[in-house]
């Protein structure tokens, strides 16, 4: 969270944050530790006081109210959501009833679906909630895909879409996020050969949950999901074998260190990389002003 470290020192404290800037606590509590101060609404924030929205992305009316409350205001939305946000943009200037796939309620989502007017996007999580969609075969549709989604999952609602209308428009490139796809990946193959999976996440954490997700379709007998290393039940890992450990996107590597020192611990390992591809993906960093 290198950002929201800039922005204290350009700023000072407080710097205030609104709703958890990704879904880990151990990072939550890093920035309120340096000053961060993290609320719900934006009401909430002191006039011309300095504020970060979250890296799950904000409807633009945030942003506006935002402006009208002369708040100093840093969109921290991730690029790949914010890519997200055109999509859906480009399909209603288009005509097109927007399909979102996705969960209810995740803020990736209601910021994404506050992108279109009311009654413009219809989201669903599932095949077989595409078949009860009251559109006609022949509606022109462009569907977007929550940045977090099971790879998996996201490619059977497609399929789903693509069976049942014949005028649907998709992304140029996949929506769901590079480091999403790369872990589901990895943890697709590393399943079926470990005896038990930890994954380093939140409970509230897509991402994390998704993780869990796979790693139990593909064949793994026991999968743990824990915030940090004191959170592991022992009991459920076996005297010998393999472990496999896999983390969120946002989980820091501090306590995936923590996690691998525990077993250390415990145990005499050997480590071996399971790894789906090189990432090499860097963002521009955020301007402070």
């Amino acid at each position: 969270m290198r950002f929201h470290r800039r922005a204290l020192d350009r700023h000072g404290s407080p710097v205030y944050v609104r709703r958890p800037i990704v879904h880990n606590q151990a990072v939550v509590a890093s920035l309120e530790a340096q000053g961060a101060v993290f609320v719900q609404e934006l009401d909430e924030v002191p006039e011309g006081a300095v504020v970060i929205l979250s890296a799950h992305g904000v409807a633009p009316e945030i942003i506006a109210d935002a402006r009208r409350r002369k708040l100093i205001a840093y969109d921290a939305v991730c690029p790949l959501v914010a890519k997200v946000h055109r999509e859906v943009s480009r399909h209603r200037r288009g005509g097109r009833h927007v399909i979102l796939i996705g969960h209810a309620g995740h803020p990736e989502v209601v910021g994404t679906l506050g992108h279109v007017p009311a009654g413009a996007a219809t989201l669903v999580k599932s095949a077989e909630e595409v078949l009860e969609l009251e559109l006609g075969s022949d509606s022109p549709l462009g569907y977007a895909v929550q940045t977090t989604y099971s790879v998996e999952e996201a490619g059977e609602v497609v399929g789903a879409l693509r069976s049942r209308f014949s005028d649907l428009a998709g992304p140029p490139s996949s929506d769901i996020c590079y480091a999403t796809t790369n872990r589901q990946r990895a943890v697709r193959a590393m399943a079926p050969r470990v005896s038990a999976m930890i994954v380093a996440g939140e409970h509230f954490s897509s991402n994390a949950c998704r993780l869990a997700e796979v790693a139990e379709a593909s064949g793994c007998a026991s999968v743990q999901l824990v915030s940090d290393a004191s959170k592991i039940e022992w009991e459920r890992l076996p005297a010998g074998g393999s472990v496999g450990i896999t983390a969120a996107a946002s989980t820091p590597e501090i306590i995936v260190s923590g996690i691998v020192d525990a077993l250390r611990a415990r145990y005499r390992i050997v480590l071996e990389e399971v790894s789906a591809t090189d990432e090499r993906v860097d963002f521009k960093p955020v301007k402070i002003g």
